[in-house]
């Protein structure tokens, strides 16, 4: 930072008294926008989260960008004007696929984008969501989520990026950059790996520091190294300490080794959570001196000036300590410019908030974050032959966003030109084709008598909807609002009127070429219909503009091109099952299973056909070179992502059989070729050592070479060997 800035924030907190101090390490959130909200509100915090995200509650139709920013102004203006030295707040809230403290432009979820292999994208989309945070006056946002997911049944893996390392930190880092350049406070979450076997949300971790620092603080890393000034502390406890009150966390790896010079916030009643549900400290005021002494610097969400007070008054916590804090959170606001320009212009946020180009970008993205799994010559459709389509599915009519983190409080998403898949097929075809949409009692009489028939699959999940069952639910799961500590977060329940499982294998039974399309955040078990069904087509939730992006791809408009961002299994007896295992001391596979997925990681179909020929490897002075000729081999364009997996042998520790070090999307016409180069800088043979030292350290490297974790069409062998890297030439066999 500046040093005049530095400075600046030091004078500032010198002149400061200690209630002062105190509130700015706390923070408010109101619930209810009525009359009584000015009385309520408290001016001397010094974060809040935004009320906009509030406004639309009970009204007869959503505020306007407009309103939220005057509302955000108005509170802006009463806290300047209440505050001695007068220190603007943050306001903050969520943006994890769309600003969402209103109707703000839908982007796909996390998991869609990540499918894209396409990290200029996700900035791009980051970009787009920052300027419609920071035109309404939200300059803090708890996005981007870069937990990794290595157990499928978390309910949150809808909000993350997968369970590859590499991926996840290309699209953190992406998001992060593209909210930053908007003078919006990017908050990775959450540090560090927040869920426990079985997917449990915020269970205990057991991760060990190797795999922590192998697998879950590299995204953090990589966010950080692109400009976070933030981040979310996650509820759970790591090595018997909860990762709110952690020092190791919070302070020596996160500050002392990484140098990093941001605020960290705790998630939504975390602090409280190290009394309450971890029992490590006997009082609220003893957790909260835990929590700021360890290096958190803001309790979120609701009003803890007492407690902090509290821990003053008790010697709990020093003034000279809570200062850190102070200055921290002094510096950022400093950054933001927060002091010369504390306000908005209302109508720039009406001209902004879902304007074309941001509708557009929308539908860009979810052309490239949809997977085509299955296709036994269904698809494309051919428009002309298609005059009667039977749809049938409860998730046919809904527009494809998902229940989790897609609209403010208490009020579903709304937006004009957001159709729903059913709306969305109805516009394709208009008078050419009857659109017919179905109960699942109608399928025998109905599916062979259409052209093409389509069944739209739902699913239960999101933030405290942690799943035992990995097949379509067949009832509904009612979700307990007790236990969902997200405390803003819609409910996740949606009511399942079938056995889903049951309709899809009539639906196939009626018409084999039935085209299967899911709509969900996590993978799903399909082994009891998949080898039925003609076609089958992951979209996830791909937000406002999917359905319109889904039906450009049914009719070939568009040729599918995004990849596996996780692993899908057979069954969830398999999990965890992810493919960046580490070597077996015998096998992988069960009595009744040979432990392969039904899907690897980095697999998609496509409507054209590729191929990798002339590769080579060239050790550089930076690190290695891997180039190779891709060849659209088919009769259309298309778009294939080349993927590079680096396999270890004989290091000084046991090493993943192989893991995602590159990737390149190219995109090609019938019959073109061109030429690509995969680059691997020394990093990317860099290991921790038995005492957990990181660097370049001896052993060998196979070089995989391919277009999933599975189809793999050439190999090199590396060795490094006193800090030096070369090429290991291998006998070839005729």
């Amino acid at each position: 930072m500046d040093r005049t800035m530095e400075d600046r924030a030091r004078q500032i907190l010198a002149q400061m008294t200690i209630e002062e101090k105190i509130y700015q390490v706390t923070a408010e959130m109101l619930f209810h926008m009525d009359e009584t909200y000015e009385t309520k509100r408290n001016p001397l915090h010094g974060s809040y989260r935004n009320p906009g995200h509030f406004m639309h509650y009970q009204r007869t139709a959503p505020a306007s960008p407009s309103e939220v920013t005057a509302q955000i102004n108005a509170d802006m203006r009463r806290s300047i004007e209440a505050q001695p030295h007068h220190i603007p707040p943050i306001e903050n809230g969520e943006a994890l696929h769309g600003a969402q403290w209103g109707m703000g432009t839908n982007f796909p979820q996390p998991i869609a984008l990540a499918s894209s292999f396409d990290p200029a994208l996700v900035e791009r989309v980051g970009d787009a969501i920052g300027r419609e945070c920071a035109v309404v006056g939200v300059r803090q946002v708890f996005s981007p989520v870069v937990n990794l997911v290595r157990d499928c049944r978390w309910g949150r893996t809808v909000e993350t990026y997968g369970e590859d390392v590499r991926l996840s930190c290309d699209m953190g880092a992406a998001m992060c950059r593209g909210l930053q350049k908007n003078g919006v406070i990017a908050t990775p979450k959450h540090f560090a790996d927040n869920y426990a076997a079985g997917g449990r949300d915020s269970n205990y971790s057991e991760t060990s520091e190797r795999t922590m620092r192998e697998v879950f603080l590299p995204p953090f890393k990589a966010c950080f190294d692109a400009g976070a000034q933030s981040v979310m502390a996650a509820y759970n406890a790591w090595e018997g300490v909860p990762c709110s009150a952690n020092e190791r966390l919070l302070t020596e790896i996160l500050r002392e080794e990484w140098g990093f010079d941001g605020f960290v916030v705790s998630d939504y009643s975390g602090v409280q959570g190290i009394h309450s549900a971890h029992r490590l400290a006997d009082s609220d005021a003893k957790a909260a001196a835990m929590a700021l002494k360890a290096g958190l610097d803001v309790i979120l969400p609701f009003n803890s000036f007492k407690t902090v007070k509290e821990a003053l008054d008790r010697g709990y916590l020093t003034e000279e300590e809570l200062d850190q804090n102070v200055l921290r959170i002094l510096k950022a606001k400093l950054s933001l410019g927060l002091f010369e320009e504390p306000f908005r212009d209302p109508g720039a946020a009406d001209a902004l908030v879902r304007c074309q180009a941001h509708k557009a970008l929308a539908l860009e993205a979810a052309r490239e974050t949809i997977v085509l799994l299955r296709n036994n010559g269904v698809l494309p459709l051919e428009r002309a032959a298609v005059r009667r389509i039977g749809v049938f599915g409860q998730s046919a009519d809904k527009i494809p966003i998902g229940s989790n983190y897609s609209g403010p409080y208490g009020t579903p998403w709304q937006g004009e030109d957001a159709p729903t898949p059913l709306q969305a097929l109805r516009e394709a075809f208009g008078s050419d084709a009857e659109v017919i949409f179905a109960e699942s009692s109608e399928i025998e009489a109905l599916a062979p008598t259409c052209d093409v028939n389509f069944y739209f699959a739902a699913i239960v999940e999101g933030e405290g909807s942690d799943r035992s069952d990995l097949r379509l639910p067949a009832v509904t799961v009612h979700q307990n609002r007790a236990e969902d500590a997200g405390l803003i977060v819609d409910s996740a329940t949606q009511e399942i009127k079938e056995d889903q499982e049951a309709s899809i294998l009539r639906l196939c039974a009626a018409d084999p070429r039935a085209v299967i399309v899911l709509q969900n955040g996590a993978p799903i078990d399909m082994t009891a219909w998949i080898e039925q069904a003609g076609a089958v087509i992951e979209t996830w939730y791909a937000g406002e503009q999917g359905a319109r992006a889904l039906t450009e791809i049914l009719l070939g408009a568009v040729n599918p091109s995004a990849k596996l961002p996780i692993t899908i299994p057979k069954s969830v007896g398999q999990l965890p099952l992810f493919y960046a295992q580490k070597p077996s001391g015998r096998g992988y596979a069960y009595c009744d299973n040979d432990g392969k997925p039904l899907y690897p990681f980095g697999f998609g179909l496509s409507y054209t056909t590729f191929a990798l020929s002339h590769a080579d490897l060239c050790v550089t002075d930076s690190g290695v070179d891997v180039i190779c000729d891709v060849t659209n081999t088919g009769s259309r364009a298309g778009t294939q992502v080349v993927q590079l997996y680096l396999g270890s042998h004989d290091c000084e520790v046991v090493r993943p059989l192989k893991e995602l070090k590159a990737y390149a999307r190219v995109t090609l016409a019938a019959g073109e070729t061109k030429r690509v180069l995969l680059h691997l800088d020394s990093d990317a043979f860099c290991y921790y050592d038995r005492k957990l030292v990181y660097g370049l350290h001896d052993g060998a490297h196979t070089l995989l070479l391919g277009t999933s974790s599975e189809e793999i069409d050439e190999t090199f062998e590396v060795i490094v060997s006193g800090g030096k890297i070369s090429r290991r030439e291998m006998e070839r066999k005729d």
